[in-house]
Order: structure tokens, then sequence, then C-alpha cells
């Protein structure tokens, strides 16, 4: 995994959140960024349903899943109202960008030229510190992205300070219920 500082999403409008969003919402957490076209079948076929199934089963970890519709061809027919129509039949539920559209007519939009995408579908992992960590143009295996995920998952987690476990109470009954004191307890059978 790389570590160079990711660079800022580009963005003309976004849909499935009530604000703009920027890499800066997300520090302290991992972000999950999915770069698709509506109309690219590896998206629809594999990256969609991959990035739908990484924000349910991460559901209350500290990972964001945000999707970037990235258009580098087809322009007229992937416009917002066509993509608010796609998010809605596919209940694509995450923050959605639309990646603002090159200079001077460049085909190639902003945010996809700032991390040199190769196309459609790209998997990119940034870690709580906002460190580009990872960047697969094309279909990802679902085992090494839980793997990966888990690894910045695991690096955030070790990053934390860590608290001190309260000390046993010196009563250990209470009004529902009575338990051993924690230096009582009977060695396991």
């Amino acid at each position: 995994m790389t570590s160079a500082a990711a660079p800022e999403w580009r963005t003309s409008a976004w849909l499935n959140t009530p604000e703009p969003l920027t890499l800066g919402h997300f520090r302290g957490r991992v972000v999950l960024l999915h770069a698709f076209q509506m109309l690219c079948p590896g998206c629809v076929a594999h990256g969609i349903p991959q990035a739908q199934r990484v924000a349910k089963l991460f559901e209350g970890a500290p990972l964001a899943v945000v999707g970037l519709h990235t258009v580098f061809e087809h322009h007229a027919a992937m416009g917002p109202e066509s993509l608010r129509a796609f998010l809605y039949e596919y209940r694509i539920a995450f923050p959605v960008g639309i990646d603002a559209p090159g200079p001077a007519g460049d085909p190639i939009p902003c945010t996809m030229r700032a991390y040199a995408m190769q196309g459609t579908p790209t998997t990119i992992l940034i870690d709580a510190q906002g460190r580009l960590r990872r960047q697969v143009f094309g279909q990802h295996d679902d085992l090494l992205l839980g793997a990966e995920i888990g690894t910045l998952l695991a690096e955030l987690e070790q990053s934390r300070p860590q608290v001190a476990d309260a000390a046993p109470s010196a009563e250990p009954c209470s009004e529902d219920r009575c338990g051993i004191a924690a230096g009582a307890r009977p060695p396991p059978s």
C-alpha cells in the first residue's frame, strides 16, 4: 500500500447527502472511494455491488463508502438526472459526488485526472489520515479488499489512545443480578 496524501475531490454536485463532502469530512475514518460510470458494465456488474456490500458489512465501523461518478465518455447520456434515477433504481444509498468536468473541454474529469485513474471501475482506499493507500483499476477481489480495509481499520485502532479497563467493582451484585467477583471465579472446567 502507498501512503501519499490523497488529492482533494473536485465535484460539481453531490447526491445522497445534504451537503458537499470533502476529504476533511472523513478525517479519523477510513474511506473507500468507488469511482464509476453508470454505463460501465464492470461498474454495474462488479464495482457497485462490491461497494454496497462493503457499506453494509462495515456499517458501524469507522469506514465511509463514497461514490464518484466520473464520466469520460458518453457525457450526454450520463447527466445528473440520469444518475439520480440510476442511484434510485440500484438502491445506492452512500453519498455520490459528480466529478467536475475537465477544464477547457478536457474529456477527463478533474478528480479522475488528479488520481491518474485509468478508467472505471476504480477502487480507492484512503486511510484515516487522508493518505492514498491503494488504488485498483478494474474488478477488485472481495477477499483482498476486505483484508486491505481490515489492515487500515487495525492501523486506526492502534493509533487511538488506549483507555485502561475500569477497576473491577468491589460490589459484584446489583439490583438485577449478582456475579462472582473477578478474583474469586472458579477455574474453567
